[in-house]
């Protein structure tokens, strides 16, 4: 079956006649007709009464019609669009992320990237830290931002942040009267919640092994799928759970950052191997600018920086930006520049 069937059978079905069907589409009647035949046997129904006159569809040709119709529909949507994009020649990447980069600095990256590069359409795609990976390697997606270490060699990462690991706590619970840091092995007994549930390895993981490499005996362990669940479930008193600072967003819990210095959440950019796409460098820069600025969110004390992102890379990007900064103070704006011009026209 090919679209060029659909659009001869659409013919004819709307003509009621193969001779003038054939006119229509520019080509001979016997043609037409074997083309026409050749889709019945493949779907292995009669679509269309040739006995009648003029021909009729039979109940199969009327529910392929209206199913043809839609298809070939969509194909000049899909054509007209391609058209759209390739005459304007705007640039379009995915970029996929786990949601509980929806907390940090990703919404602001998105923002800073859009202003500094509006030719450029952004798709985002909530996909956990293994299926951006397998993403990445078959070219649907271009970036990923994760938490999951992985020993793929044919995609590159990028540790942009070691985030701090806190307890959510119900007020009610006896560790959360004291306030200041708090001991994994304080955790002995108490029902822990963990997301993401599948596909695993996964965030869950790394909790669950930084609590069984300290022999920590727990209580029930309840899966969930995703965060707002597991502090749902907190607030209902069915548990505590370790989350990234960020997450730090439900007013009716009580968090305590877990003094460990392993326990850390990474933040990892991903793309693939030897990928010198323009982007790529475009979005470490405005990285390195956004934790310059320091934003509410970034919580330095509850952060470890790797080299790149650093105390030493993050003045060079100050001085970068503040330079920018300047340059553009001593531009004209294009407001008065076209008044100039109107002046001297």
């Amino acid at each position: 079956m090919d679209l060029r069937q659909l659009r001869y059978f659409v013919a004819v079905a709307t003509t009621k006649n193969f001779t003038r069907a054939a006119e229509q589409m520019h080509i001979a009647q016997p043609p037409l007709s074997r083309q026409i035949q050749l889709l019945e046997e493949e779907l292995g129904v009669l679509l269309i009464q040739r006995s009648s006159r003029p021909l009729r569809l039979t109940d199969a040709g009327r529910v392929f019609y209206e199913e043809a119709l839609q298809v070939l529909h969509r194909v000049e949507q899909m054509k007209a669009g391609a058209k759209r994009v390739g005459q304007d020649k705007r640039q379009s990447i995915s970029i996929a992320y786990v949601a509980s980069t929806l907390y940090g600095g990703l919404p602001m990256l998105i923002r800073m990237f859009r202003k500094r590069y509006p030719e450029t359409d952004i798709h985002l795609v909530d996909l956990s830290s293994v299926h951006q990976i397998a993403e990445l390697k078959s070219g649907r997606i271009d970036l990923g931002f994760g938490r999951i270490r992985t020993g793929d060699t044919s995609v590159a990462r990028v540790v942009l942040r070691e985030e701090r690991l806190v307890l959510a706590l119900p007020p009610s619970s006896p560790l959360a009267k004291a306030r200041g840091r708090i001991s994994l092995k304080e955790l002995v007994n108490q029902n822990l919640i963990v997301f993401p549930k599948d596909p695993r390895p996964s965030y869950a993981d790394h909790v669950l092994s930084l609590i069984h490499d300290q022999g920590i005996h727990l209580g029930e362990i309840h899966e969930v799928r995703e965060i707002q669940a597991a502090l749902g479930l907190v607030a209902s008193e069915m548990g505590v759970c370790i989350i990234p600072a960020a997450a730090r967003l439900r007013p009716d819990l009580v968090y305590r950052v877990i003094d460990d210095e392993r326990a850390t959440s990474p933040i990892i950019l991903s793309h693939r191997l030897n990928d010198d796409s323009w982007y790529i460098a475009a979005v470490k820069e405005l990285i390195a600018e956004m934790y310059a600025e320091n934003p509410p969110w970034l919580d330095l004390e509850n952060n470890a920086f790797p080299s790149m992102f650093g105390k030493e890379a993050i003045i060079t990007t100050i001085t970068k930006v503040s330079r920018r900064k300047e340059k553009n103070k001593m531009l004209p704006s294009k407001s008065k520049t076209s008044n100039a011009n109107k002046r001297g026209s």
